[in-house]
């Protein structure tokens, strides 16, 4: 039977600066990544909480359809289309699937199943889909989904993830060490059966 991978989109398959273009237009600033020390983007603007959200919401399907792919995502990811059950987990809202099928598509990616859940708790997702492994930028989801799912999860290094993280939670910096990562996995899998 096929490993089914939990996979995030935003910042774990696209590049994690996707974002930052769009925020640097539009509130006149002048980012990089490394400026990006938390996941809530809120404190770098100053615009009220309902504003943001009312750009975000406006803003979205452009930033999702013109997000770059994250570097080596897309060869590690055509490497395990036949191997493996590619399930892609996002928090985005369900009304962006069509934007996120085609985003999928012009980047030639395959995909066994795309859930676009409108919220970041993936636990749920990750359960219902028994996903035996997990993919992800966000540092909470990523603890919460290893303790919740007793699973491990590859947290994709960013600066905005940077806190501690329990054994069972693995970083990495790259798509080519998580792909080497999950050869490793397999094979004591293997070795233990």
């Amino acid at each position: 039977m096929k490993k089914r991978f939990g996979i995030d989109i935003d910042g774990t398959v696209t590049c994690p600066a996707s974002m930052i273009p769009f925020l640097n237009s539009s509130f006149q600033l002048n980012l990089t990544l490394e400026d990006i020390k938390q996941y809530d983007l809120m404190p770098l603007v100053n615009v009220s909480e309902e504003e943001f959200a009312e750009w975000f919401t406006t803003n979205e399907p452009v930033i999702y359809k013109e997000s770059p792919m994250a570097e080596g995502a897309g060869e590690v990811l055509t490497k395990w289309k036949d191997e493996y059950e590619l399930y892609f987990i996002s928090a985005r809202g369900s009304h962006l699937l069509e934007v996120t099928k085609k985003w999928f598509l012009e980047n030639e990616l395959t995909f066994h199943h795309i859930e676009l859940i409108g919220s970041h708790d993936k636990i749920a997702a990750a359960k219902n889909y028994n996903v035996d492994i997990f993919f992800e930028d966000k540092h909470d989801n990523a603890v919460m989904i290893h303790e919740q799912c007793g699973i491990p999860v590859l947290l994709f290094d960013t600066p905005y993830n940077r806190d501690p993280i329990p054994e069972g939670v693995i970083r990495v910096y790259s798509w080519q060490e998580a792909e080497d990562w999950v050869k490793n996995w397999l094979a004591a899998d293997k070795v233990s059966r």
